[in-house]
């Protein structure tokens, strides 16, 4: 496996900061956030350490040679919007960017793109999976076109009220895998898999690795507590943040050992890319790249 994290920590950091902290911490490779440059509506959204937009010859040019003389290469470029909001003029503007995003995939030789395939919050499965087809099968007609695949993250995006009642991501079971691979029809859709919101959601995180290997083109290592005091106080319909919190790896409730075994199972040597979404390393600069280090220390005990 190739060892990376996802760059959405380091926001106002420069791409060239960014490639720099993974050589010095033996990293192999980056996902790089790829936002529309602006404000951002939640945490970890709206971070830009490519801007596609502006992306021309020598901007090309001089991300491939910095990746290069560092030795860290490009996992993927990733820009989680919704793709299915019920906001059309919204919709179309992450969908104009999305195929910016794809394209600078393409033209910077990394040839994958990490995304949600959202969803309409306020309608329920069946309509949301009524409108993938119409959404998601030109977006990945230009993909292929292209050379690009596109690797969705199973997050329900569903974690406080702003997203209450049905979440912004419809990609969040193996039923609803099926479903969409299906309906999409595009073998170079796939699995972004990220094993912590399993854990929230009371299911199995190893099982789906075996039958969806075909399918897993980038795994996100990020961890998370449950607090089953406050599960019981609240109960599983709460608001999930109200039970539980991201953590590093090995400072939450994943198995590593049985999650990377399984990876080995499978032959999985694609990108595995530490997500860090925990606050307690957010307060400086030099306590997220504490948060990478430890991670890696962790996450590297497992790996041959």
């Amino acid at each position: 496996m190739q060892i990376g994290f996802v760059s959405a920590l380091l926001d106002g950091w420069s791409f060239e900061e960014v490639i720099d902290v993974a050589h010095a911490q033996g990293f192999s490779c980056v996902e790089v956030a790829c936002w529309p440059v602006g404000a951002a509506d939640r945490r970890y959204a709206g971070v830009t350490h490519i801007d596609v937009t502006s992306l021309d010859d020598t901007r090309i040019a001089d991300i491939k040679a910095r990746c290069h003389e560092q030795g860290v290469a490009i996992s993927s470029l990733g820009f989680y919007p919704n793709t299915m909001t019920a906001d059309n003029d919204a919709r179309q503007a992450v969908i104009t960017h999305l195929h910016q995003v794809i394209d600078a995939s393409a033209a910077l030789d990394v040839n994958l793109v990490t995304t949600f395939i959202g969803r309409d919050q306020n309608r329920n499965v069946d309509e949301n999976l009524a409108m993938v087809p119409q959404i998601w099968q030109p977006i990945m007609a230009h993909a292929e076109s292209v050379g690009v695949r596109v690797a969705i993250e199973n997050c329900p995006m569903l974690f406080g009220a702003d997203q209450w009642p049905g979440g912004q991501n419809l990609f969040t079971t193996p039923t609803l895998w099926r479903r969409i691979f299906e309906l999409v029809g595009s073998n170079n859709l796939g699995l972004n898999f990220d094993p912590s919101h399993f854990v929230w959601q009371m299911m199995d995180y190893i099982r789906p690795i075996y039958e969806f290997k075909d399918r897993l083109f980038h795994v996100h290592f990020k961890d998370i507590h449950l607090d089953r005091y406050r599960l019981d106080q609240v109960g599983t319909m709460a608001y999930p943040l109200d039970f539980m919190s991201p953590k590093l790896p090995g400072h939450g409730d994943i198995d590593w050992g049985a999650f990377i075994s399984a990876l080995d199972d499978v032959g999985y040597d694609g990108p595995a890319c530490i997500e860090v979404e925990d606050r307690a390393y957010e307060t400086s600069r030099q306590r997220m790249i504490d948060s990478l280090a430890l991670s890696k220390r962790y996450i590297d005990n497992f790996l041959g």
